[in-house]
This record gives C-alpha cells, sequence and structure tokens, in this order.
C-alpha cells in the first residue's frame, strides 16, 4: 500500500465513523477504488450473519417477491391461450405490456422513493400487486387481463427500485463501516432473488392442479404477508436517505455519460440473459424436436446461482475492481454465445447435442454472477447526492429498452433465413463491444 494511500485511508477513517455514528451517508468513494482498498478483511462468519436487521429485511423481501411472482407468471401464457382463448398475437402483447409497464416505469418508482421515502414505496407496490393478482385470477374478458397485468408490472416498477436502491446504499454504508466488499451483500440479494425464482414455480405448479385461480389467489397471498410484514418492520424512516423533489434529477441523469455507458454494457448483459427464452428455445427444439429440457436448463442456471454466488462474489472482491468484474462477466457470456456458434454447423441432435446450449447457459450464468452484483455496486458511485433510487431505476428502465430492440433485431434475423449461426455470432460480439463502454475508473480523490 502506497504512502499516499494510507494518508488518504486515514483521512477519510474518521469521517466515516461520523457518518455512521450519526446516521448520515457515508463519504462517496469510487467503484475501483472501494474495491481495490480493502477497507476490512471480512471475518470468515457469513456475510449474513453480519447483517443489520434492515438489509436481512431488505433480503428478504426479494426472496418473497421473487416466490409470489414466479408462481403466477410462468403459467400466464397457458392460461390466457387455453382457459381464456386469446390469440398467439394477444398472448404475446399482454405479456410485452407488463415488461413495459414493470422495466419502462422503474425510473418513476425510484424517482417516487426518493422523494417518499421507501416505506410508503414499497407498501404502496404491495397493495397494487395484491390488487393484480386477486384480479388476475378472475379476469375473463381481454380488457380485464389487460388491466390487471399492467397494475402487477407497475407495482414491480414501484417497489424493486425502491428495495434495489436501499440495498444498494445500505451495501455502501456496509463496506464503510468495515463489513466487507459492497458486493458480497449485493451477490446475497441476487441469490435470494434466484431461489425465490427457483421455489416458486414449483409452487406455481403444483397449486396449478387445481385452478389457475387458486395460483393468483396464492400469490396475492405472499403479497399480504410482505406487507403485514413491511407495514410492521420497514422504519418510517431510514437514517442517512433524505427526501428530495421528484423533478429536477432527470436532466442530470441525462448528461451523465459514465452512468449511461454503464446503463449500455448492463443493457448488453440482460439482451444476452433475454437469449434463454428466445435462442434457446430455438436450439434445443433443434437438437431434441421439443422443449422439454428447456426446464431442466433453466433449473442448472437457477442452482448455479443460488449455490456458487457467494464464492464467485468472493473471489472477485478479492482480485477484481467493479470495472475488470464487468468486463471478465461479459467476456464469459460472449464466450457461451461462442460455444454454440462454434458447434452448431455440426448438426448434433439427441441428447449430446444439448452439450453446447448447457455450455451456453453455465458460462452465461457465471457472467451473470461476475456482472450482475458489480454493476448494482456501481451505481452508488455514479448517482447524483440523494438520487439513488432514480437512477437504479433509470439502469432497468434504460437496459430494458436495449433489450427490447435488441431481441426484436435477433428474432429478426431467426426469420430472415441467414445461416444459424448468425444471431449466435452477432450475440457474440455484442457483450465483447459493451466492455469498451464501461466507464474508467474515476481519479481518486
Amino acid at each position: 500500500m502506497t504512502k499516499e494511500r494510507t494518508e488518504w485511508r486515514a483521512a477519510n477513517a474518521a469521517p466515516a465513523k461520523r457518518a455512521l455514528g450519526d446516521a448520515s451517508v457515508p463519504p462517496r468513494r469510487t467503484a475501483g477504488e472501494a474495491t481495490a482498498t480493502k477497507t476490512a478483511e471480512p471475518s470468515r462468519r457469513g456475510t449474513w450473519a453480519k447483517l443489520n436487521p434492515l438489509l436481512r429485511l431488505l433480503i428478504l423481501t426479494q426472496l418473497a417477491f421473487n416466490i409470489g411472482f414466479f408462481a403466477v407468471l410462468p403459467f400466464l401464457a397457458e392460461h390466457l391461450g387455453t382457459a381464456i382463448g386469446m390469440a398467439g398475437w394477444m398472448v404475446g402483447f399482454v405479456l410485452g405490456l407488463r415488461t413495459f409497464s414493470q422495466q419502462g416505469l422503474f425510473v418513476v418508482g425510484g424517482a417516487l422513493a426518493d422523494r417518499y421515502g421507501v416505506r410508503p414505496v414499497v407498501l404502496a407496490g404491495c397493495v397494487l400487486r395484491i390488487t393484480g393478482f386477486a384480479w388476475l385470477g378472475h379476469a375473463d374478458a381481454d380488457w380485464s387481463v389487460i388491466g390487471s397485468v399492467l397494475l402487477i408490472g407497475f407495482a414491480a416498477a414501484l417497489f424493486s427500485p425502491a428495495v434495489e436502491s436501499e440495498v444498494a446504499r445500505q451495501a455502501v454504508v456496509w463496506e464503510e463501516s468495515g463489513g466487507g466488499p459492497r458486493t458480497s451483500v449485493l451477490a446475497l440479494f441476487t441469490v435470494a432473488g434466484q431461489a425465490g425464482a427457483f421455489v416458486g414455480p414449483l409452487i406455481g405448479a403444483l397449486l396449478l392442479a387445481v385452478d389457475y385461480r387458486v395460483v393468483c389467489l396464492a400469490g396475492a397471498g405472499v403479497f399480504v404477508l410482505v406487507l403485514a410484514g413491511h407495514y410492521r418492520l420497514l422504519p418510517q424512516h431510514i437514517p442517512g436517505r433524505e427526501r428530495v423533489r421528484v423533478t429536477g434529477g432527470l436532466g442530470g441523469l441525462l448528461r451523465n455519460r459514465r452512468f449511461l455507458a454503464l446503463c449500455c454494457a448492463y443493457g448488453a448483459y440482460l439482451l444476452a440473459y433475454n437469449q434463454l427464452y428466445l435462442l434457446l428455445p430455438d436450439e434445443v427444439e433443434r437438437t431434441t424436436g421439443s422443449q422439454s429440457a428447456l426446464a431442466w436448463l433453466f433449473g442448472l442456471s437457477s442452482l448455479l446461482v443460488v449455490t456458487a454466488q457467494l464464492a464467485v462474489t468472493r473471489w472477485a472482491a478479492d482480485r477484481l475492481d467493479l470495472r475488470r468484474s464487468m468486463s471478465a462477466g461479459l467476456l464469459l457470456i460472449a464466450a457461451g454465445f461462442a460455444v454454440v456458434a462454434v458447434a452448431r454447423p455440426a448438426g448434433w441432435t439427441g441428447n449430446g447435442g444439448l452439450l453446447p446450449a448447457a455450455g451456453f447457459v453455465v458460462l452465461l450464468t457465471l457472467g451473470q454472477m461476475l456482472v450482475a452484483p458489480a454493476a448494482r455496486a456501481w451505481v452508488p458511485d455514479l448517482a447524483a447526492e440523494g438520487r439513488l433510487g432514480l437512477y437504479t431505476g433509470a439502469m432497468s428502465s434504460v437496459s430494458g429498452l436495449i433489450v427490447l430492440v435488441g431481441s426484436a433485431g435477433a428474432g429478426a434475423l431467426m426469420d430472415a433465413g441467414v445461416p444459424e449461426t448468425v444471431p449466435w455470432v452477432v450475440l457474440a460480439v455484442v457483450p465483447v463491444a459493451a466492455i469498451g463502454l464501461l466507464p474508467r475508473r474515476s481519479p481518486r480523490p
């Protein structure tokens, strides 16, 4: 450690302690610096055991949110097409509306969380999600289904940015207090979400044997429990989170080129991840003649995240700063597409033909483990003071737009009669190109 580095650490140690003691926001540090400097070597005790009650509540919130959500949504398309009798284009339209009302409006939910605080926005989102699921369970007309799905999506646009931005802010506080790298906290958040995404469909599949209405009411019941728990446990005002005006932050965000560059790189990752639902089913169908193997591949991805995310994040925190972590993750994702692109001309079929697809899933998931926590950990360093909710929501909205445009382009390539390897090659290039968009490390203060 250099002399200048030691002096800088000593000069900032006292303000950091004062900031935590009087519940104000800790001193801001750059992404590269926060990881490279090891504020304190974490003990061998588990990260979970060292977290404060608020962080535990928010991480469990993510688990519960995803259990309730994924118990209902994976079965929606089948329900709309068979039970209600919607045309295929209408089913796709409804699913697209849900995505838009959620991802597209994250920036609204983030701005509201900055203005009114986390608690009221989370509680409002829970109430809307309960209403939306109950409505969806009884909807039998097109307009009713559309209304309920829009409500479900907007509910997530309220509570998700509020929860995610507060987890990111608390992770910075935790890091500054000597708990360890902020990415460890955000990795736990990712694991909780993935565990919920794994358990939710299992619960939904069991209840689907009774009726889809029961599935929807069970999803609503999960959010009733979340609402009650947060009404009782979530503080009225979280120390260090100052409320700001809703207006006035968007202009600075649009001029923040480093943040927008991060959004584009994160969008490239999400575009790649979205191919689990576009290119991968096509590949599985080609090799096996059906899509039944998709469930196993999705399960493989979830199992990898739940079992290996914390170890991967710990390894990255010891050896990489945030930029290098995202770069390594994007390279792994590109390698996943390259595996299928190289193997596809061989025309392998059957169970052996699934090996390239499995390699794609494994490499994509490993890349996700590096990219997602690092990107979330970087946002607090780039966000304007008091606007963390806005910036957290904006990253989801901007990257969601990139996914929308990019997936449409990938679908057009699939329909254009080009060689089957072309979409895979193009999508292998995108993550590599995104590395060049990542912001350079800021000068040390």
